[in-house]
């Protein structure tokens, strides 16, 4: 099978057109080091099987972060039979140096200049036969968000996959060319082949960063965007969540009962109570976590969330961290694990430690189904995006009292830099893709860790044989008593203690778990637990959830990324205390002041 590399700097759009060629979803967005793993697909090309690499993006050859260090060791460790160089025709200039270095060690290649239809709206003319002799490399322009040249660019890598031949594992420290060289031919290339304007403007996104980066109106500005777009996650997703609720409510009472019914009691309950409401459960609440994923998607892509780190350097740089950390951070909305990874972007270890250990207090899309649960069940339809934007704010109070506890561990002197790209607005395909990309991830996790999570709990609450189900002589009803002193002063009961426990593993698990322990699914769960405890206990558990240990996932991804059991351990620790010490607080003032 022959491989190809897909290389280029960042944000050149290199997953865009992995995701084209493949129909994978790799996470695409409008900000730099988006991927920072290896991603591969197989696909069909020329009539024969290949298998195609998505490397992260790396300015040049020479560096050393931990994601320019993955493409050096791909390099250097992989026989490669033919290179895909995306480059953004917008900065060709700037783009076509690690096209050189990559000439320099005589890999076979093909040039695709990506972003075409930007570059001709600001009025940059590129003669791509020229330019492809002068480099030596064939060279096409194409839009990979729109498809515009997507043919050409296709027929061109089956044509030069055919005729090239895999190349040996190379050593980059010898077959590097002077970089004085590669800077002298570049602007002779440049200069023969490309025509640009005196002066080149995205008049748009200078008139937008006129308001979004004024230093009085930004921030005000992103934290409002941030309120609204979970006000529209409540309002759009809400009916679809109750659509499908209803349908697993009726297939459950229509289909499943009767056809369990002849079975043993124990079986009926075990498949029925505990496998089914606890998956169903959750399963009701992926179309909000849809509809919050898209409007992420338009955030992402849009180029906003470079304005955020911008904005928000100032502050980061006080803490330790910096505008890198706050784009992490967000990205941690999604998902903590790729977030993690992201930080192979810095250089420093202090810096990246220490946006690691912030990073696990985003509300990421687990914790979401947790909230929009529990703010359904307790809080009308006009608070619950007013509590839910209220984590949202505790995420950054969390990250902001760690990093100021933390940042003389963790010191770091790398300067921030980042591009600011121009505004640009996700295709319908795209988010599609963003879509079925959140579902196949619900879908992965609910054959693992949601399933057998659920069953474990029901094992909990129904045994030992003969007990009441999730009563006080069960074995949950023992662990939740043997709880009890800690969790209890913040107003946490026995329940949700072992819905917690579960929440370790992953905390989709927590919403399934509750299911199961109460014996409901569905608007009759959420009923049951409104009978049950308070807003005041509703919240609290929402803080707990919000701040203590990330799920087991997240956990292997910080020791693997740190390389460090001391500092595995300081992650397992400070959130489980910093949780309890937040959540106790605020449920003893509550009812102090007569909540």
């Amino acid at each position: 099978m022959k491989r190809i590399a897909l290389i280029g700097m960042p944000n050149a759009g290199k997953s865009t057109l992995f995701n084209r060629m493949s129909g994978a979803s790799a996470k695409v967005a409008n900000w730099p080091g988006v991927t920072v793993d290896l991603l591969s697909a197989k696909l069909l090309l020329a009539g024969n099987m290949a298998e195609l690499v998505d490397l992260p993006g790396i300015y040049d050859l020479h560096g050393f972060s931990d994601d320019e260090q993955i493409v050096r060791h791909f390099l250097c460790n992989n026989t490669v039979d033919l290179v895909i160089i995306v480059a953004n025709a917008t900065q060709i200039d700037r783009q076509l140096t690690l096209a050189l270095q990559l000439k320099s060690l005589g890999l076979p290649a093909v040039l695709l200049l990506n972003m075409a239809d930007e570059a001709k709206q600001l009025g940059i003319s590129i003669d791509t036969q020229h330019l492809g002799d002068e480099l030596g490399y064939p060279t096409v322009l194409l839009s990979a968000k729109y498809g515009q040249g997507y043919h050409d660019a296709y027929q061109l890598i089956e044509s030069e996959l055919q005729k090239s031949q895999a190349m040996p594992t190379l050593s980059l420290e010898q077959d590097f060319v002077v970089d004085q060289e590669v800077e002298d031919k570049l602007d002779n290339i440049i200069r023969h082949s490309v025509d640009v304007p005196i002066q080149t403007s995205h008049s748009v996104t200078e008139r937008i960063d006129n308001i979004m980066l004024n230093k009085w109106l930004g921030l005000p500005l992103f934290f409002t965007i941030m309120y609204l777009m979970f006000e529209a996650v409540y309002t759009i997703g809400a009916p679809l969540q109750d659509g499908v609720a209803w349908l697993l409510e009726g297939f459950r009472d229509l289909v499943l009962a009767p056809l369990l019914s002849a079975l043993p009691p124990l079986l009926n309950s075990f498949l029925l109570e505990g496998v089914f409401d606890g998956v169903a459960t959750v399963a009701s609440f992926v179309p909000i976590v849809i509809v919050f994923f898209l409007f992420m998607a338009i955030i992402e892509d849009s180029g906003y969330l470079s304005r955020a780190a911008f904005l928000m350097d100032a502050l980061m740089t006080r803490l330790g961290l910096d505008g890198r950390s706050f784009v992490m951070l967000l990205m941690g909305f999604g998902c903590n694990v790729p977030a993690l990874m992201g930080t192979r972007t810095m250089r420093s270890r202090g810096l990246r430690l220490l946006t690691m250990l912030v990073i696990p207090f985003s509300l990421c899309s687990a914790r979401l189904q947790v909230f929009v649960f529990m703010t359904t069940a307790l809080f009308s339809p006009s608070q619950a995006p007013l509590v839910l934007f209220s984590l949202y704010m505790m995420t950054f109070a969390v990250v902001i009292l760690t990093a100021l506890l933390f940042k003389g561990q963790f010191n770091s002197s790398e300067p921030f830099a980042l591009e600011l790209p121009p505004y640009r607005f996700p295709t319908s395909r795209q988010m599609m893709l963003r879509g079925w990309h959140e579902i196949r991830h619900f879908l992965r996790r609910a054959t693992k860790f949601i399933t057998i999570g659920v069953v474990l709990v029901w094992i909990l609450t129904n045994m030992p044989f003969g007990v009441e189900p999730a009563s006080s002589a069960s074995w949950s009803g023992w662990i939740g008593e043997f709880m009890s002193p800690i969790l209890s002063p913040a107003g946490i009961n026995p329940e949700l203690t072992v819905a917690l426990i579960f929440g370790f593993v992953a905390k989709e698990i927590v919403i399934g778990a509750l299911a199961v322990i109460y014996g409901m699914e569905g608007s009759a769960l959420m009923q049951g637990m409104a009978q049950q405890i308070d807003w005041v206990q509703a919240y609290s558990f929402m803080l707990f959830t919000l701040i203590y240990t990330p799920c087991l996932a997240t956990i292997a991804t910080l020791r693997s990324e740190a390389k460090s059991a001391w500092y595995t351990a300081l992650s397992l620790a400070w959130p489980l205390t910093l949780a309890w010490c937040i959540s106790t607080g605020f449920y003893q003032a509550a009812r102090y002041l007569g909540y």
